[in-house]
């Protein structure tokens, strides 16, 4: 299972050398295994190819109207093109940018969304077709249907090297679409809640869309589409497939389980109160995506007081807590270092190390 994030900002020749590589290899740290990036231009296709030649993640290059620049972006070392086929144009331009991914191996993501159906397919025109009860249910039929459109052109050019992905923000449409389409065709799937909103809002509305396909076994790569930082976007998808793990294997799936269970740091933190003796927040904004990035499968526990600390979190491999005006380390329950709060990220660094 691969999560895919997007870059947030336009990106120039400027970026390449102050800061966006060390920022992509953090990231591909972090579990992300595909970071795409819109290409409005030529000028742009120029960038995100050069940048590709850079890094060791793979880059996924996102076009709409112009078939050119996904032709220019496959000169260069791209790892897929994203089209939504209804906006490139002619069948001819497709067909060329079908034949350049041919020849180059690159697969292709075909993007459906519900704001950019086709028009017999919009919301307005569904409800001539079945009246004015058109449903969830018509407006996912119209996602598969959209998408299926697509495949069956891509079919008769038999180009078959392609990932399906049907996004709407709606959650209800998001998992039916995805199910429909899964029970007609094997074909990959992109999975996620497009326009998902802010942190709080979008990883609860991903979560609850997600879970249910994962746990079915529905979805081949997925994102978790965030107002955020890409960083956030990788962190929730790594949980909620985690989440989705322990769900299927509570459900007796075990083989859906070990395909979504993720590696790396499990951080466990309370939600901090009026006994706190430590400051768990500003701790945990500086560390989360450190301990992302971290090639450990360990459990950490970020905890405010002495009650919360080693007792609670006995279980987990490291944790700190503070108690007055000292700072905790614990393994397993047992306090190996008792520090002063100027100290603690130092102490921190150096069990971590040595785990």
């Amino acid at each position: 299972m691969v999560i895919q994030t997007m870059w947030k900002d336009r990106l120039s020749f400027d970026d390449l050398e102050s800061g966006a590589v060390p920022r992509i290899e953090t990231l591909a740290r972090m579990g992300c295994g595909l970071l795409r990036f819109a290409v409005p231009d030529l000028a742009a296709a120029e960038v995100v190819g050069r940048l590709a030649q850079m890094v060791s993640l793979p880059l996924v290059a996102d076009i709409h109207f112009d078939y050119k620049i996904a032709l220019r972006c496959m000169d260069f070392p791209i790892a897929k093109i994203r089209i939504n086929p209804g906006n490139i144009g002619s069948t001819e331009k497709i067909r060329a940018v079908l034949d350049r991914a041919a020849e180059k191996n690159i697969p292709i993501r075909i993007g459906v969304n519900a704001g950019s159906l086709p028009q017999d397919l919009r919301p307005q025109n569904l409800r001539s077709r079945a009246g004015e009860g058109a449903t969830s249910d018509h407006c996912a039929e119209a996602l598969a249907e959209a998408a299926e459109r697509e495949l069956a052109m891509f079919d008769e050019h038999g180009f078959t090297n392609v990932v399906v992905s049907m996004k709407a923000s709606g959650i209800a449409d998001t998992v039916q679409a995805n199910r429909i389409l899964a029970g007609r065709t094997n074909v990959p799937l992109h999975i996620g809640v497009t326009e998902a909103g802010p942190l709080i809002a979008g990883v609860a509305r991903s979560s609850a869309a997600l879970v249910p396909l994962l746990v079915e076994g529905i979805g081949d790569t997925l994102r978790v589409s965030l107002s955020d930082s890409m960083e956030n976007e990788v962190i929730a998808a790594r949980e909620i497939l985690g989440a989705a793990a322990e769900i299927a294997s509570l459900s007796g799936k075990a083989e859906t389980a070990a395909r979504l269970r993720q590696g790396g740091v499990k951080v466990i933190s309370c939600p901090r109160c009026g006994r706190h003796g430590f400051d768990i927040h500003g701790f945990i904004s500086r560390w989360l995506p450190r301990l992302y990035a971290l090639d450990k499968t360990i459990s950490v526990a970020i905890m405010g007081c002495e009650v919360n600390g080693p007792e609670e979190a006995r279980h987990v491999d490291l944790g700190i807590t503070g108690t007055g005006d000292k700072v905790l380390i614990f393994r397993h329950g047992k306090v190996v270092r008792t520090v002063s709060a100027a100290q603690a990220d130092a102490a921190f660094t150096e069990e971590l190390g040595g785990m």
